[in-house]
């Protein structure tokens, strides 16, 4: 069975209600492959979910950025797997390198917090990647699997999960790892999960690119044989975003 391809938009702290209406009219208007073909996922800052679970197109979900790592209580400021199933909320992005540098999140908490959301019957974008430090050092599949550990560690069941390779010298400076680069890792990481967690969780889970990813360089990371889509930052908010989603027509007719 083939990997479907999975384009996510994350749209990080940005956005107003005037700008969300405007974006979504672009996504409800663009032309794209069917569901059979892509499976497209947005993700807004917490406070306009609800607004896009309401005016999105229904063949387009929505994830929320974050989400706490038990049960909801006394964490001012967090948001808890448990609401956002309470707004039909299916997917959630967790352990961005945004949160694991500027908010010190640790392997072991990205774990916790994917096995926490995946139990209470969320689907889960686990984002994993090294620094430019770690890359030039020669590390990046040591830190890179070390991450994927800390999580298979605390999943057993892998078919909720999309794994997001995103090289954190990528993320918003315009830089992009090479289609070679972005594969190389991406294998690695399938062998990876082949010998430590399952050939079938291998085979069948989704690996997807993040990282300065736009309609001009899509379709050639799009061709990669272990690339599976991408979580797309900055050019989410753009109409170009129609044109990544369409990438997945290179692995349709492949």
């Amino acid at each position: 069975m083939g990997r479907k391809f999975f384009v996510g938009g994350n749209w990080k702290c940005n956005g107003t209600t005037e700008q969300v209406k405007k974006i979504v009219s672009t996504l409800n208007g663009g032309k794209v492959p069917s569901q059979d073909v892509v499976e497209v996922v947005i993700s807004p800052p917490f406070v306009f979910l609800p607004l896009l679970k309401e005016a999105l197109r229904p063949d387009f979900h929505v994830a929320a950025q974050n989400c706490w790592v038990k049960k909801g209580g006394a964490f001012t400021g967090e948001v808890s797997a448990e609401m956002l199933v309470n707004l039909s909320i299916p997917w959630v992005i967790i352990g961005h390198s945004e949160r694991r540098l500027i908010l010190k999140e640790s392997n072991e908490f990205v774990g916790d917090k994917v096995a926490y959301a995946l139990c209470q019957g969320l689907k889960v974008i686990a984002c994993i990647g090294e620094t430019l430090e770690q890359r030039e050092a020669g590390s990046t599949v040591e830190v890179v699997a070390a991450q994927t550990k800390a999580i298979a560690a605390k999943v057993s069941n892998w078919a909720d999960v999309v794994l997001a390779y995103e090289p954190v010298w990528a993320i918003g400076t315009g830089k992009v790892a090479t289609p070679a680069q972005a594969q190389e890792v991406h294998s690695e990481l399938r062998k990876w999960l082949q010998a430590n967690v399952s050939p079938e969780v291998a085979a069948s889970t989704r690996i997807i690119y993040g990282g300065s990813v736009t309609a001009a360089n899509c379709k050639e990371l799009a061709a990669q044989p272990d690339v599976d889509g991408f979580l797309v930052g900055g050019a989410s908010l753009k109409p170009e975003f129609i044109d990544i989603i369409k990438s997945a027509e290179v692995k349709k007719n492949a």
